[in-house]
Order: structure tokens, then sequence, then C-alpha cells
């Protein structure tokens, strides 16, 4: 079974056990093949590794979590098109957001129009950061690699210090290596 026992393979598990202090075993079947699809494109397949990391690291063994399965199979569908990258970002915004840790980036951002256009900055401790109009506009309009890279940063930083670092939780070296997969 270990061709599809691949990270994002979507997979029903039967667990069997005579008694509850017996590990017993597990029965598998394959679903839906998703990671295959991607294993030739080192952008998309270092996103399903970043994301299923973060999912290991951030939840809790055992327990039901419908509406972040549900983010997950909606972001799955849209790793086809051209635009992933923005997707991922919002998705893995959507997951702090059910997890209990929204941004809302909407509340904490000031506007400003420098050169004719509208800026948005989010003032930390000591430094003013810039946040990419994207994340706050939502628009249609085609985002570049530069933008995209700001809004990982932005929801990295936010992830480290609000969840990771209290939590003593290790940030996941795969979501590193899918950014850095990105330059």
């Amino acid at each position: 079974i270990r061709n599809y026992l691949q990270i994002s393979n979507k997979l029903l598990v039967f667990n069997n056990l005579k008694n509850d202090n017996k590990i017993g075993y597990f029965k598998t079947e394959l679903i839906k093949a998703i990671s295959p699809n991607y294993f030739n494109d080192k952008e998309r397949t270092s996103a399903l590794i970043s994301l299923c990391s973060l999912l290991n690291s951030l939840l809790p063994e055992s327990q039901p979590y419908k509406n972040i399965y549900k983010s997950f199979e909606k972001f799955i569908s849209t790793l086809n098109l051209d635009n992933w990258i923005k997707e991922y970002i919002y998705w893995e915004l959507e997951l702090l957001k059910l997890l209990g840790y929204d941004l809302e980036l909407r509340k904490i951002v000031n506007k400003e129009i420098i050169d004719n256009k509208i800026n948005y900055f989010v003032k930390s401790s000591s430094e003013k950061k810039k946040v990419p109009n994207f994340l706050i506009e939502k628009d249609n309009e085609e985002i570049d690699i530069k933008n995209l890279l700001k809004g990982l940063k932005l929801v990295s930083d936010y992830l480290e210090k609000s969840i990771l670092k209290p939590n003593n939780i290790n940030y996941p070296s795969s979501r590193l290596h899918f950014v850095n997969s990105l330059k």
C-alpha cells in the first residue's frame, strides 16, 4: 500500500481492534490520489507538504475538524489554477481563523495613499509593516510573486508569533522550503 500512502492523498481508513488495550490493525482504501498529479511540479508539491505539515503541527490527533477538511478540499480544487499561491495564502488565513486565531487584517491596517496608490500598513511594536493589497481588497487582479512572498511572510510572522512560539511548537521546515521554492 506504500504507493498510495503519499502526503495529501485522500484515504478511507478502518481501524479494527479486538479490545481497547490492543493496537489492532488498519485497513486502508485510496479514495483520491492527489499528490501524484504534482510530482513534476516542485512548487505545488512543496505547498502540499507544507500544508500537511502545518495541519500535523497544529491539530490535535483524533479530533474531527470538518470545516478545516472542507477548506483543505477547497484549496486542493484550486491547485491547478494560475493563482494557486494566492489561494494557498487564503487557505492559511482560513486555517488560522478556524483555529481561533483570526488575523482580522481589515481591522488592524491603516490605509495610506502614496503616489495615487492605496497602500495598507500595520503597525507592529516599532515598525510599520506593509500589507499586500490583495489580502485586504481580495480583488482578482494579477499579483506578482514579490507581493505573494510578502503575504506569505506576513502570515508566517503571525503564525510563529501567535501560535507556534507560545505553544512551544517548532516552525515546520517544509513551510520554509515551500517559500524558498518560490523565490
